[in-house]
Protein backbone atom coordinates (compact mmCIF):
# COMPACT_ATOMS: atom_id res chain seq x y z
CA UNK A 1 0.00 0.00 0.00
CA UNK A 2 1.44 3.40 -1.22
CA UNK A 3 0.58 5.99 1.76
CA UNK A 4 -0.11 9.41 0.23
CA UNK A 5 -0.94 13.00 2.50
CA UNK A 6 -3.91 14.89 0.93
CA UNK A 7 -1.91 17.48 0.12
CA UNK A 8 0.75 15.04 -1.91
CA UNK A 9 -2.11 13.54 -3.73
CA UNK A 10 -3.67 17.23 -4.92
CA UNK A 11 0.09 18.27 -5.79
CA UNK A 12 0.51 15.21 -7.76
CA UNK A 13 -3.08 15.58 -9.97
CA UNK A 14 -2.50 19.29 -10.59
CA UNK A 15 0.34 18.37 -12.12
CA UNK A 16 -1.20 15.51 -14.40
CA UNK A 17 0.66 12.31 -12.20
CA UNK A 18 -2.04 9.35 -11.41
CA UNK A 19 -2.21 5.95 -11.00
CA UNK A 20 -4.68 3.69 -11.71
CA UNK A 21 -6.70 2.84 -8.16
CA UNK A 22 -6.94 5.22 -5.34
CA UNK A 23 -8.78 4.73 -1.71
CA UNK A 24 -9.45 7.75 -0.03
CA UNK A 25 -10.37 6.36 3.35
CA UNK A 26 -12.17 8.19 6.12
CA UNK A 27 -15.17 10.24 6.64
CA UNK A 28 -14.38 14.51 6.31
CA UNK A 29 -16.81 16.12 3.68
CA UNK A 30 -14.55 18.83 3.26
CA UNK A 31 -11.72 16.87 2.12
CA UNK A 32 -13.46 14.40 0.66
CA UNK A 33 -15.00 17.31 -1.67
CA UNK A 34 -11.95 18.82 -2.82
CA UNK A 35 -10.64 15.41 -4.07
CA UNK A 36 -13.37 14.80 -6.17
CA UNK A 37 -12.59 18.06 -7.80
CA UNK A 38 -9.09 17.31 -8.27
CA UNK A 39 -10.05 14.31 -9.61
CA UNK A 40 -12.93 15.84 -12.34
CA UNK A 41 -10.29 18.28 -13.21
CA UNK A 42 -8.19 15.35 -14.86
CA UNK A 43 -10.88 15.41 -17.63
CA UNK A 44 -11.56 18.37 -20.07
CA UNK A 45 -15.43 19.53 -19.19
CA UNK A 46 -16.38 18.61 -22.99
CA UNK A 47 -15.23 14.88 -22.01
CA UNK A 48 -16.94 14.65 -18.26
CA UNK A 49 -20.01 13.91 -19.13
CA UNK A 50 -19.29 10.69 -20.85
CA UNK A 51 -15.90 10.10 -19.46
CA UNK A 52 -16.65 10.40 -15.52
CA UNK A 53 -18.93 7.59 -13.73
CA UNK A 54 -20.77 7.78 -10.02
CA UNK A 55 -21.57 4.92 -7.89
CA UNK A 56 -23.30 4.49 -4.61
CA UNK A 57 -22.84 1.09 -3.48
CA UNK A 58 -25.78 1.78 -1.29
CA UNK A 59 -28.57 2.14 -4.50
CA UNK A 60 -26.06 0.68 -7.87
CA UNK A 61 -24.39 -2.62 -8.17
CA UNK A 62 -21.36 -3.02 -8.02
CA UNK A 63 -21.30 -4.81 -11.68
CA UNK A 64 -22.13 -1.31 -13.36
CA UNK A 65 -19.55 0.35 -11.91
CA UNK A 66 -16.66 -2.26 -13.12
CA UNK A 67 -18.96 -2.37 -16.74
CA UNK A 68 -17.98 1.34 -16.98
CA UNK A 69 -14.42 0.74 -15.16
CA UNK A 70 -13.74 -1.55 -17.89
CA UNK A 71 -15.00 0.44 -21.05
CA UNK A 72 -12.51 2.62 -23.54
CA UNK A 73 -12.69 6.58 -23.12
CA UNK A 74 -15.68 8.25 -24.92
CA UNK A 75 -13.39 10.54 -26.81
CA UNK A 76 -10.82 11.00 -24.48
CA UNK A 77 -7.68 9.55 -23.10
CA UNK A 78 -8.85 9.20 -19.33
CA UNK A 79 -12.38 7.66 -17.84
CA UNK A 80 -12.52 8.34 -14.23
CA UNK A 81 -15.48 6.21 -12.03
CA UNK A 82 -16.22 6.82 -8.60
CA UNK A 83 -17.18 3.88 -6.10
CA UNK A 84 -18.98 5.42 -3.13
CA UNK A 85 -19.67 3.73 0.03
CA UNK A 86 -18.25 0.53 -0.70
CA UNK A 87 -19.42 -1.07 3.07
CA UNK A 88 -18.24 -4.66 1.78
CA UNK A 89 -14.45 -3.70 2.26
CA UNK A 90 -15.86 -3.35 5.79
CA UNK A 91 -17.03 -5.70 8.41
CA UNK A 92 -20.46 -3.89 8.04
CA UNK A 93 -23.49 -5.70 6.60
CA UNK A 94 -26.19 -4.30 4.74
CA UNK A 95 -29.79 -6.00 4.68
CA UNK A 96 -31.20 -5.19 0.91
CA UNK A 97 -29.84 -3.60 -1.39
CA UNK A 98 -27.65 -4.65 -4.71
CA UNK A 99 -26.04 -7.79 -4.83
CA UNK A 100 -22.37 -6.74 -5.36
CA UNK A 101 -19.81 -8.51 -8.04
CA UNK A 102 -16.81 -8.52 -5.42
CA UNK A 103 -14.82 -11.29 -7.66
CA UNK A 104 -15.35 -8.89 -10.68
CA UNK A 105 -13.87 -5.78 -8.24
CA UNK A 106 -10.75 -8.54 -7.25
CA UNK A 107 -10.63 -9.42 -10.83
CA UNK A 108 -9.81 -5.84 -11.44
CA UNK A 109 -7.70 -4.79 -8.73
CA UNK A 110 -5.33 -7.86 -10.43
CA UNK A 111 -5.76 -6.03 -13.81
CA UNK A 112 -6.55 -2.77 -13.71
CA UNK A 113 -7.63 -0.91 -17.23
CA UNK A 114 -4.38 1.54 -17.79
CA UNK A 115 -6.87 4.10 -19.29
CA UNK A 116 -9.45 4.19 -16.21
CA UNK A 117 -9.10 6.26 -13.00
CA UNK A 118 -10.67 4.31 -10.05
CA UNK A 119 -11.31 6.13 -6.90
CA UNK A 120 -12.51 3.86 -4.39
CA UNK A 121 -14.34 6.65 -1.63
CA UNK A 122 -14.41 4.77 1.58
CA UNK A 123 -16.02 6.49 4.77
CA UNK A 124 -14.88 4.15 7.23
CA UNK A 125 -12.70 4.74 10.11
CA UNK A 126 -11.08 1.38 8.28
CA UNK A 127 -11.75 -1.45 6.40
CA UNK A 128 -12.22 -5.39 7.33
CA UNK A 129 -8.26 -6.66 7.30
CA UNK A 130 -8.77 -10.01 6.80
CA UNK A 131 -10.46 -10.03 4.03
CA UNK A 132 -8.99 -11.22 0.35
CA UNK A 133 -10.36 -8.01 -1.61
CA UNK A 134 -9.14 -5.54 1.11
CA UNK A 135 -5.95 -7.25 1.14
CA UNK A 136 -5.35 -7.19 -2.53
CA UNK A 137 -6.50 -2.86 -2.60
CA UNK A 138 -4.02 -2.77 0.32
CA UNK A 139 -1.15 -3.90 -2.30
CA UNK A 140 -2.56 -1.93 -5.25
CA UNK A 141 -3.50 1.29 -4.67
CA UNK A 142 -2.29 4.77 -3.00
CA UNK A 143 -4.55 5.37 -0.55
CA UNK A 144 -4.98 8.79 1.38
CA UNK A 145 -6.16 8.93 4.71
CA UNK A 146 -8.75 11.78 5.55
CA UNK A 147 -10.31 10.42 8.86
CA UNK A 148 -9.58 11.18 12.29
CA UNK A 149 -7.59 14.73 11.80
CA UNK A 150 -5.59 16.28 14.68
CA UNK A 151 -6.02 19.58 15.88
CA UNK A 152 -2.52 20.47 14.15
CA UNK A 153 -3.52 18.99 11.22
CA UNK A 154 -7.04 20.66 11.03
CA UNK A 155 -5.49 23.84 11.74
CA UNK A 156 -2.76 23.99 9.20
CA UNK A 157 -5.52 23.09 6.23
CA UNK A 158 -7.19 26.42 7.61
CA UNK A 159 -4.53 28.43 7.30
CA UNK A 160 -3.56 26.94 4.09
CA UNK A 161 -6.66 27.81 2.84
CA UNK A 162 -6.23 31.60 4.58
CA UNK A 163 -2.93 32.23 3.13
CA UNK A 164 -3.98 31.12 -0.54
CA UNK A 165 -7.13 33.90 -0.29
CA UNK A 166 -4.23 36.13 1.19
CA UNK A 167 -5.77 36.50 4.76
CA UNK A 168 -3.87 35.71 8.03
CA UNK A 169 -5.43 34.76 11.89
CA UNK A 170 -4.02 34.69 14.96
CA UNK A 171 -3.45 32.03 17.19
CA UNK A 172 -6.08 32.76 19.35
CA UNK A 173 -8.77 33.34 16.63
CA UNK A 174 -8.05 29.81 15.21
CA UNK A 175 -8.21 28.05 18.79
CA UNK A 176 -11.58 30.32 19.07
CA UNK A 177 -12.61 29.03 15.79
CA UNK A 178 -11.70 25.41 16.36
CA UNK A 179 -13.76 25.90 19.98
CA UNK A 180 -16.47 27.28 18.50
CA UNK A 181 -17.04 24.56 15.66
CA UNK A 182 -16.10 21.46 17.82
CA UNK A 183 -12.95 21.34 15.27
CA UNK A 184 -14.71 20.02 12.43
CA UNK A 185 -13.04 20.78 9.39
CA UNK A 186 -16.44 20.72 6.89
CA UNK A 187 -18.06 23.56 9.39
CA UNK A 188 -14.97 25.67 9.89
CA UNK A 189 -14.87 25.93 6.09
CA UNK A 190 -18.31 26.45 5.54
CA UNK A 191 -17.48 29.58 7.88
CA UNK A 192 -14.59 30.73 6.41
CA UNK A 193 -16.17 32.97 3.39
CA UNK A 194 -18.46 34.75 5.74
CA UNK A 195 -15.31 35.66 8.05
CA UNK A 196 -12.81 36.65 4.69
CA UNK A 197 -15.94 39.00 3.63
CA UNK A 198 -16.37 40.58 7.24
CA UNK A 199 -12.42 41.30 7.53
CA UNK A 200 -11.98 42.36 4.22
CA UNK A 201 -10.00 45.34 4.39
CA UNK A 202 -7.34 44.28 6.95
CA UNK A 203 -7.60 40.27 5.39
CA UNK A 204 -6.93 39.58 8.97
CA UNK A 205 -9.66 36.86 11.18
CA UNK A 206 -10.17 38.60 14.41
CA UNK A 207 -11.16 36.75 17.64
CA UNK A 208 -14.33 39.34 17.30
CA UNK A 209 -15.33 38.46 14.31
CA UNK A 210 -15.80 35.10 14.91
CA UNK A 211 -17.91 35.47 18.08
CA UNK A 212 -20.35 37.78 16.00
CA UNK A 213 -20.57 35.33 12.90
CA UNK A 214 -20.12 31.81 14.11
CA UNK A 215 -22.45 30.18 16.45
CA UNK A 216 -21.58 28.32 19.33
CA UNK A 217 -21.15 25.04 19.51
CA UNK A 218 -23.24 22.33 22.03
CA UNK A 219 -19.44 22.13 24.10
CA UNK A 220 -19.05 26.13 24.14
CA UNK A 221 -22.94 26.45 25.05
CA UNK A 222 -22.20 23.99 27.63
CA UNK A 223 -19.11 25.21 28.89
CA UNK A 224 -21.13 28.33 29.23
CA UNK A 225 -23.35 26.49 31.02
CA UNK A 226 -21.24 24.70 32.85
CA UNK A 227 -19.92 27.95 34.20
CA UNK A 228 -22.78 29.00 34.98
CA UNK A 229 -23.54 26.21 37.55
CA UNK A 230 -20.43 26.54 39.36
CA UNK A 231 -21.12 30.57 39.64
CA UNK A 232 -24.50 29.48 40.97
CA UNK A 233 -26.18 31.79 38.81
CA UNK A 234 -29.40 29.75 38.69
CA UNK A 235 -31.35 32.34 36.13
CA UNK A 236 -28.82 32.17 33.79
CA UNK A 237 -27.93 28.54 33.81
CA UNK A 238 -31.78 27.79 33.37
CA UNK A 239 -32.04 30.36 30.08
CA UNK A 240 -29.12 28.22 28.62
CA UNK A 241 -30.58 24.82 28.91
CA UNK A 242 -33.84 26.23 27.90
CA UNK A 243 -32.02 27.63 24.48
CA UNK A 244 -30.69 24.37 24.18
CA UNK A 245 -34.10 22.61 24.41
CA UNK A 246 -35.65 25.24 22.19
CA UNK A 247 -32.74 24.24 19.61
CA UNK A 248 -33.70 20.55 19.49
CA UNK A 249 -30.76 19.55 21.65
CA UNK A 250 -31.39 16.19 23.46
CA UNK A 251 -31.18 16.54 27.35
CA UNK A 252 -29.35 13.31 27.23
CA UNK A 253 -26.99 14.50 25.31
CA UNK A 254 -26.93 18.19 26.73
CA UNK A 255 -26.07 16.20 30.16
CA UNK A 256 -23.21 13.92 28.39
CA UNK A 257 -21.63 17.02 27.63
CA UNK A 258 -21.99 18.69 31.02
CA UNK A 259 -20.45 15.70 32.66
CA UNK A 260 -17.55 15.33 30.03
CA UNK A 261 -17.02 19.10 31.29
CA UNK A 262 -16.87 18.58 34.87
CA UNK A 263 -15.35 15.40 34.28
CA UNK A 264 -12.43 17.57 32.37
CA UNK A 265 -12.29 20.23 35.16
CA UNK A 266 -11.58 17.68 37.74
CA UNK A 267 -9.07 16.23 36.27
CA UNK A 268 -7.41 19.45 35.46
CA UNK A 269 -7.63 20.65 38.51
CA UNK A 270 -5.55 17.37 40.04
CA UNK A 271 -3.42 17.23 37.60
CA UNK A 272 -2.54 21.42 38.27
CA UNK A 273 -1.64 19.91 41.80
CA UNK A 274 1.09 17.74 41.07
CA UNK A 275 2.37 20.26 38.87
CA UNK A 276 1.68 19.78 35.78
CA UNK A 277 1.71 22.49 32.95
CA UNK A 278 -0.79 23.35 30.23
CA UNK A 279 1.13 21.35 27.57
CA UNK A 280 1.66 17.98 29.85
CA UNK A 281 -2.02 18.28 30.98
CA UNK A 282 -3.17 18.95 27.14
CA UNK A 283 -1.01 15.50 25.94
CA UNK A 284 -1.55 13.61 28.92
CA UNK A 285 -5.62 14.28 28.74
CA UNK A 286 -5.65 14.13 24.58
CA UNK A 287 -7.74 17.49 25.11
CA UNK A 288 -6.76 20.69 22.64
CA UNK A 289 -4.78 22.75 24.79
CA UNK A 290 -7.31 25.34 23.97
CA UNK A 291 -9.99 23.54 25.90
CA UNK A 292 -7.59 23.03 28.68
CA UNK A 293 -6.61 26.60 29.24
CA UNK A 294 -9.97 27.36 29.86
CA UNK A 295 -10.55 24.51 32.31
CA UNK A 296 -7.32 25.87 33.80
CA UNK A 297 -8.59 29.48 34.16
CA UNK A 298 -12.21 27.60 35.38
CA UNK A 299 -10.33 25.49 38.01
CA UNK A 300 -8.80 28.44 39.37
CA UNK A 301 -12.14 29.73 40.87
CA UNK A 302 -13.63 26.58 42.00
CA UNK A 303 -12.91 24.17 44.57
CA UNK A 304 -11.94 20.81 44.51
CA UNK A 305 -15.28 20.29 46.62
CA UNK A 306 -17.32 22.18 44.06
CA UNK A 307 -16.36 20.56 41.03
CA UNK A 308 -17.18 16.68 42.41
CA UNK A 309 -20.11 17.96 44.17
CA UNK A 310 -21.36 19.25 40.43
CA UNK A 311 -20.18 15.63 38.90
CA UNK A 312 -22.03 13.22 41.16
CA UNK A 313 -25.34 15.81 40.72
CA UNK A 314 -24.54 15.50 37.09
CA UNK A 315 -24.13 11.49 36.81
CA UNK A 316 -27.46 11.13 39.17
CA UNK A 317 -29.26 13.34 36.74
CA UNK A 318 -28.15 11.35 34.01
CA UNK A 319 -29.56 8.17 35.61
CA UNK A 320 -32.48 10.28 36.39
CA UNK A 321 -33.08 11.25 32.86
CA UNK A 322 -33.01 7.26 31.51
CA UNK A 323 -34.82 5.55 34.45
CA UNK A 324 -37.98 8.20 34.76
CA UNK A 325 -40.43 10.11 33.09
CA UNK A 326 -40.25 13.13 34.51
CA UNK A 327 -39.90 16.66 32.61
CA UNK A 328 -36.10 17.04 31.91
CA UNK A 329 -35.86 20.49 32.70
CA UNK A 330 -37.99 20.16 35.83
CA UNK A 331 -34.41 17.35 36.78
CA UNK A 332 -31.68 19.71 35.56
CA UNK A 333 -33.44 22.47 38.13
CA UNK A 334 -33.87 20.24 40.77
CA UNK A 335 -30.18 19.36 40.40
CA UNK A 336 -29.37 23.54 40.08
CA UNK A 337 -31.38 23.85 44.28
CA UNK A 338 -29.78 21.25 44.99
CA UNK A 339 -26.08 22.24 44.05
CA UNK A 340 -27.04 25.74 45.21
CA UNK A 341 -28.04 24.62 48.95
CA UNK A 342 -24.90 22.13 48.57
CA UNK A 343 -27.25 19.25 49.48
CA UNK A 344 -25.57 16.80 46.44
CA UNK A 345 -24.40 13.92 48.56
Amino acid sequence: MKKIQYTELLKRLTHNQTDSIYLILGKEAYLEHQIQQAFQALIPKEEQEMNIGNYDMEVVSLGAALDDATSAPFFGEKRLVFIKNPYFLTGERHKGGPNHDVEGLQTYFDHPVASTILVLLAPYDKLDGRKKIVKTLNKQADTVQIGNLNQNQISQLIQDRLQVKNYEISGDALNQLLFRTDSKLSTIMNELPKLMLYNIKDRKITTDSINALVSKSLDQNVFDLSNAVLQKKSKQAIDIYQELIKQQEQPLRINAVLVGQFRLLLQVKILQGEGFSQGDIAGTLKVHPYRVKLAMQTTRKFSMTDLKMGYTGLVDLDLQLKSTQKDPSLLFELFLLQFIDRKIA
